[in-house]
Formats: structure tokens, sequence, C-alpha cells
């Protein structure tokens, strides 16, 4: 059988003239309608939308459990495998002369700003602390919580979900498209990764069905970022004195967030980034990424200096060392009630945080997976792979070790008597700042990381608009009309109200783990078709048949 040439053009329909220029309308449109019913159906009828999604979201838990667990580990042997393959790691996102558009530290800024900073906040402290409080290690009674003898413990799960698999999983989407748009000139949109697998047919409705599940995925993953970004930021003004008002009492006597918080908030929070979209890729959001980079970098030092750095740094290299050997186990290993306590029990943790952590992700992956792509042209596969997978990964690790292992240190030792461990998930790190300082300094710091905070989330938000618009223009990069960033921005900003209305932070959860399980399996289809390239691209170089539009373009006329 000859080896053909790969197909290298990939028409999609879009509109010529009117709203819709330039925006393959049946994407866009159809990608509206699904995330305005959502906004609606979550405002007019919260309790009904709260119960629904709930219960979707535990079937989902019960009978995809598996599934969750092991197309993640694909995708970290996937890309691990590429990279480290001589052959395939050489191989160039792009054409031969391409050379990257921007500088290691920009393109790194924008990559770790857009894909983890503002988790990195709010769970750098929460979650070490939360599985030193509770883990699988706890449950199966190897290890007593809150003690010294779970600390590693702790460390091992926070990094397992922070590590090479939540990276892989953006790595996978990013380093599909890059090959496919770059080197074969597809557009910049998600079907053009499985066109291997159907070629010529994702320009019609299969097409349009893999972008619209994209789109609507993304925002939902981001929703559930925002949402956290959102309750923090609302804690850091309460810190430093915005006033009673963020808050309001809840019938058992405790409090929640107030409406008018969540609106002030997302007026703050979407208006920045909506203006910064506005202006691109290569002005606001590089920009604003390096400020938050280099605010990263001081508040990291300051913990360096100020916190607990001896148990920081322990928590760090014994913490590398337990998670790289538990990989293998922890990545594959899935619990299942079998009616036993301690089962229930596992399986439940399981679905509250590794399950929910593999679906967000991969909610969040079109998001970071075509921006990673948009951001990476000109890199080899092996330098992509390391620098979206291995040096984030470890960044996570140094702040998880550091924040987090001060605010166990601070309990540890009696220095915090609770004040961490008691404060709400959000509001952990402010706490743990107003242990170590005294309260002007403490105040000043929880200023920085406001500051810090709405950085992060203004590059996310924004990041994320300028994707989805990439989405629904057939992968077009160019500058989008303003109605179109001004009505995602709005729409961002109304499904994480409408979601914490309907039922708090648990509401965008279950919605996010819902709309990332259909994206899975386009993911996992996204896996297959880059190994299936990059081999059958192996072939056609040692046929001298050509595998770029560059190829094409070298070779003499006949």
């Amino acid at each position: 059988m000859s080896i053909k040439p790969p197909i290298m053009h990939l028409p999609i329909e879009t509109a010529d003239s009117g709203f819709y220029k330039g925006f393959a309308k049946n994407v866009t449109i159809t990608g509206k309608l699904l995330v305005g019913a959502l906004i609606v159906w979550a405002v007019a009828f919260p309790d009904q939308a709260g119960a629904v999604l709930s219960s979707i979201n535990g079937i989902i838990l019960a009978t995809f459990n598996y599934w969750y667990v092991y197309v993640m580990a694909f995708f970290v042997a996937v890309c691990l495998f590429l990279a480290i393959l001589p052959a395939s790691g050489r191989l160039k996102l792009g054409h031969h002369d391409d050379m990257p558009e921007f500088s290691n530290f920009s393109w790194f800024s924008m990559m770790f700003g857009a894909g983890i900073g503002i988790g990195m906040l709010t769970f750098a402290t929460a979650e070490p602390m939360y599985h030193w409080a509770k883990n699988p290690s706890t449950i199966q009674e190897l290890t007593t919580g809150s003690t010294a003898d779970n600390v590693r413990a702790a460390y091992v799960w926070s990094f397992t979900h922070w590590g090479l698999a939540a990276w892989a999983a953006y790595a996978i989407v990013g380093l599909s498209l890059a090959y496919f748009s770059y080197r074969r000139d597809l557009p910049l949109t998600i079907r053009s990764a499985l066109v291997p697998l159907f070629g010529h047919s994702l320009s019609g409705f299969l097409g349009h069905l893999v972008d619209v599940v994209a789109v609507v995925a993304t925002v939902l993953g981001v929703s559930q970022t925002l949402g956290f970004g959102v309750e923090q930021f609302v804690s850091g003004l309460s810190r430093i004195g915005f006033g009673d008002w963020l808050y309001t009492v809840t019938a058992d006597g405790g409090q929640k967030v107030s409406t008018a918080a969540i609106v002030f908030a997302l007026l703050v929070i979407m208006g920045a980034s909506t203006l910064s979209a506005l202006s691109g890729v290569g002005k606001g959001i590089k920009w604003l990424s390096n400020i938050n980079m280099g605010l990263s970098f001081f508040l990291l030092a300051f913990f360096l200096i100020f916190g607990s750095t001896f148990f920081g740094l322990q928590a760090l290299f014994l913490g590398i060392w337990d998670y790289l050997i538990s990989i293998p186990g922890n990545i594959m290993t899935v619990w299942v009630d079998d009616g036993t306590e301690q089962a229930a029990a596992l399986a439940g943790w399981q679905g509250g945080w590794t399950i929910f952590y593999w679906a967000w992700w991969i909610a969040f992956a079109p998001f970071v997976g075509v921006f990673l792509a948009r951001i990476s042209k000109g890199r080899t596969v092996r330098e992509y792979v390391l620098g979206a997978i291995v040096i984030p990964a470890f960044m996570c690790f140094v702040w998880f070790a550091i924040v987090g292992g001060t605010a166990i240190d601070l309990e540890l030792n009696g220095n915090a008597d609770g004040a961490i461990a008691g404060a709400g998930q959000s509001d952990q790190l402010f706490a743990m700042l107003a242990v170590i300082l005294e309260p002007t300094m403490a105040w000043i710091m929880s200023v920085i990381v406001v500051v810090l905070l709405l950085t992060y989330l203004v590059t996310s938000a924004d990041s994320a608009v300028l994707i989805i618009n990439t989405i629904n223009a057939a992968g077009d990069e160019g500058p989008k009309a303003r109605p179109h960033i001004l009505f995602w921005g709005a729409a961002l900003a109304c499904v994480v109200g409408g979601l914490i209305v309907a039922g708090g932070l648990g509401a965008i959860q279950t919605a996010m783990v819902i709309g990332a399980l259909p994206f899975s399996l386009v993911m996992a289809l996204m896996g297959v078709s880059v190994l299936k390239a990059i081999w059958r691209d192996s072939k056609r170089h040692k046929a001298g048949v050509p595998a770029t539009k560059a190829d094409m373009a070298a070779e003499p006329a006949e």
C-alpha cells in the first residue's frame, strides 16, 4: 500500500457577513444557547438545578470512576512516551524555520497563570491541611490524622492531584493541537486534532459537535476555577477591611458569602478580564502574566524567609520521593464501595477529591490546551512536554511544601492554636498570615495576596474568553468581534454567579464533573490521534512522502 501525504486542509464553514462574520455559526450559536440555558435554569430554579445536578453527579461518580482514573493515566503515558522517544521528542511544533514567539519566562508565566495559578493560592494551604487531617492512610488506619506521622501521606495526595497527571491533561490537548495546526496548517480548533481518525467528516456535524463539547467544558471548567477565586477574593477583601456586607448569616448561625459580594467580585474580575481580552494575548494577557509571576515569586520568597523553611523543604524533598514511588499505584487505584464502612469512606474520599480533580483538569483542558498550543509554536515536542508538565508540577510542589508546610508546622507546634485549621478553605492563607505577622504587616501582605489573586483571576478569565472565541471562529487566532468577547465575559460571570446562588461551589463542581465527561472521550481520542499521526509521519519520512505543508512546498515541480 502506498503512503499518502496527510490531510492538510480542513474546511470549516464560517459566516461571510453579519454579526457572526468569521465565526462558525453552528458552533457559536449552539454553545451560547446551551450556556444561556444553564444560566437561566440555575437562576430561575436554583433548588431544582442543584438537586438535578447533584443526582447526575452521583451517577457519574459511581459509574465512570474507573474511566476517569484510567484515562488520566493514559494522558501521562502518552506525553512522557512522546517526550522520551528520540524520534518524536525532536519534532518541532511548527515548520523547520519556526521560532518561539515568546521568551521562556513569558511562555512559562502565561502557561502557569492560565493553568493553575488561582487554585494554587487557594489549595497550597488548604489541601495539605485537609489531607493532614484525613486521607486514605488515615481511613485505613495506617496513620493518625493531624499528627506528625501523617504529614508525608498528606503530601503524597497533594502532589498526586497537582502533579504530572494534572498537567498531562493540559499537555495532551495542547500537543495535539499544536502538532496539527502548526505542522499541517489545520485550524487551531479542537476538531483538527482528530483528523487522523475521522478525516474530512470533521468539516461537518461531527466537527461541530466536538467543538461545542469543548466550549461547554471550557465554560464549566473555568467557572469552577473562578468560583474558588471569587470566594478567596471576598475573604481577602474582608481581611483588609471592606466591611461586614461581604457575608450573610446562615440559619445555623454560620456565615456565607453574600450575593452583593459575589456580584461585586464578578464585576471587578470580569470587567478587568474583558478589557484585557480585548487587547489580545501579546499585550494585556502577557503583561498580566508577567506581573502575577513576579508577585508569586515575591510571596513564595516571603514564606521561604518568614515561614517554616526547614519543615517546608523537608516536606518538598520527601514529598517528591514519596510521590514518585507512589505513582503507579495512586494513579491506577480505584476504590469501590463494597458495603463495608472503610470501602465506603475510601470511595467517598476518592470521589470528592481525586475524581473531582481529574474532572476539573479535563474540563479545564480545552481552554488551557488551546492556549498552550497558541503560545508554543516553534518549540520541540520534548521542550513542550518538559515545559508544560515537569516544570509547572515542580512549581506546584514547591508552593504546597513551603506554604502548606508552614501552615501544618504552625498547627503542630501550637503557634496557630487552631486558627488556620479552623478557618474556611478560602480564608486559610489569610489566617496563616495573621498568625505569622503582626497586624499591620499582615494587612499589607493580605493586600498583596488580593492583588495577586485578582491578576490570576483576570488572566484565567480573559484567556478563556479568547480561547472560546478561537474555537467558535474555526481556529482563527486574529482579533475577534468585540460583542462576542463581551458576551462570553458576561456569560462566565453569570455561570459562576448563577451556580453559586443555586448551590454554592458544590453546584459548580457538579456541573463541571458532568460537563467534563463527554470531553474526556474527545481527549482520549486526541491521544490516540497524535500517536497515530507521529507514527505515520515517521513512515512518510522514510518513504520520502511530505508530512507538513513546508515539505509540500519544498518538493520540486514535476
